[in-house]
């Protein structure tokens, strides 16, 4: 896929209007509140009443039954999962998955100003316990393929929808990771859109940078513990497992990774030069130099530690347990290290650092759970990065296209490493507050979600009909 038909190009910029109400905006507005307000917390909600909630909208917007099917683990009744077809007229021409998850973390109603579960509009924003993560761009992806269906459009890739459960709470389920064990036909893609990037305001509210992200760090908890027999605190002994446990951490506090850029994060980086003050800039380009500047380094990652964490691998220590009693020597010291690492790193030289640095025989590591599946970070050739820069051009005039590495974790680590190349980009601004995701008042700016809507629209049907 390397360049857009001219017909298509042509229809597209006669088409495009920027930030202008679509005729079924309403439409669209009431499928986004009847999602927002299913319940669909691991504790008591239910991601199959979601998944057929929006099945029904398929249906009744021109889908057969058989391209809109809900997929329920036999074990687990309440995790359901969408998948939708649009067929695409060249059948030799690999799929694109639209990726997103219905599943949210939990809200307590007593904690929130407005009741979490049902959607307010306020002030300009949507507010709502799924409003921005996942369930705005679960929205906008149905409400796509409804619009593609009732327009007669005929992609030349066939388009599928993924609409998961399981995103936020993965250890227990996931439904990506389920999706590709069971039905594996169904997940491989030429590549996936899914959640992990969004776009920057400046503080009037116009958009600044937009981000599409490629790859993300992979996520490992590790247990460091040392034992000792213990004994009576009056009789103090030499060894004491909260002393030895401490001094590792300490070692392990102080130790920087080396700084390792991939090409999206050195993309990154060279996009922020454009954006950052001088004194910042040049910062940036002591960290792009070969070998980087670590004085450098050091000072952006107190100006934003989310940059220090795109430069390395980063470990640190989350959670400390030790002893058993005020007057009792400790028997028993523990920690969990938690550690992001980038795309390509082994898990074992990671754990191999950790046990150097802590350089006590007496302090066990042990990797805890299943790690993470590792995989490539996926190219921003010319095939993804001109058909967003002519949609954000149309949108958003001037904005910078900013690609960028998720330091968190999504269910792209999964399709990455099953061999389907995944993406972040979702076209939805936030302010320097940003969405409150995961926390109290989560809210998407109501023109953000608007605009999002309006570019996944665009920029799918040129991915769509982009040829080889």
């Amino acid at each position: 896929m390397t360049r857009l038909p001219a017909a298509v190009a042509c229809v597209f910029f006669s088409a495009a209007v920027a930030a202008k109400p679509a005729a079924d905006d309403a439409a669209f507005r009431a499928l986004y509140k009847q999602l927002v307000e299913i319940n669909t917390t691991l504790s008591v909600g239910s991601c199959t009443e979601a998944a057929k909630a929006m099945q029904a909208r398929l249906i009744a917007g021109g889908f057969a039954e058989a391209d809109a099917t809900v997929l329920v683990p036999a074990d687990r009744p309440k995790d359901g999962n969408l998948i939708a077809t649009l067929e695409g007229a060249d059948a030799n021409a690999s799929p694109i998955l639209l990726l997103a998850h219905f599943d949210v973390v939990e809200a307590k109603r007593a904690d929130w100003k407005r009741d979490p579960f049902k959607l307010t509009e306020e002030g300009g924003f949507f507010y709502a316990r799924g409003a921005s993560d996942d369930k705005a761009m679960a929205a906008v992806f149905t409400d796509t393929l409804i619009r593609y269906r009732k327009e007669g459009f005929k992609p030349r890739r066939t388009l599928r929808l993924a609409l998961t459960c399981g995103e936020e709470t993965s250890d227990t389920f996931d439904g990506v990771s389920w999706l590709i064990g069971k039905h594996p036909n169904l997940m491989k893609a030429a590549f996936a859109l899914n959640e992990g990037a969004g776009g920057e305001l400046d503080a009037q509210g116009r958009a600044v940078a937009l981000q599409i992200q490629a790859g993300e760090k992979v996520y490992q908890d590790f247990r460091l513990e040392v034992t000792d027999r213990g004994g009576h605190s009056s009789r103090p002994t030499r060894v004491n497992p909260i002393y030895s446990l401490s001094a590792a951490l300490g070692r392990i506090g102080a130790f920087q990774f080396p700084i390792a850029l991939n090409d999206a994060t050195r993309a990154y980086f060279k996009g922020q030069l454009e954006l950052a003050p001088t004194d910042v800039a040049e910062d940036i380009k002591g960290v792009l130099r070969d070998p980087p500047d670590g004085a450098a380094a050091d000072r952006l990652w107190t100006l934003n530690p989310a940059w220090n964490g795109m430069l390395r691998t980063t470990c640190v220590a989350t959670m400390v347990d030790a002893g058993h009693a005020p007057n009792a020597l400790p028997q028993r010291a523990g920690a969990n290290v938690n550690c992001r690492i980038l795309p390509g790193t082994p898990l074992a030289a990671v754990k191999e650092t950790l046990a150097r640095l802590a350089d006590d025989p007496t302090i066990s590591i042990k990797a805890i759970g299943e790690p993470s599946p590792t995989g490539n970070v996926p190219t921003l050739g010319p095939e993804m990065m001109e058909p967003l820069r002519k949609v954000a051009e149309a949108i958003w005039p001037g904005v910078a296209i900013v690609p960028t590495m998720s330091t968190g974790a999504t269910d792209g680590r999964f399709l990455n490493a099953f061999g389907t190349p995944t993406y972040g980009l979702s076209g939805m601004f936030h302010d320097a507050e940003g969405s409150h995701a995961h926390g109290l008042d989560e809210r998407i700016r109501v023109r953000s979600l608007l605009d999002g809507r309006t570019f996944l629209y665009e920029v799918v049907k040129l991915y769509a009909n982009a040829v080889d």
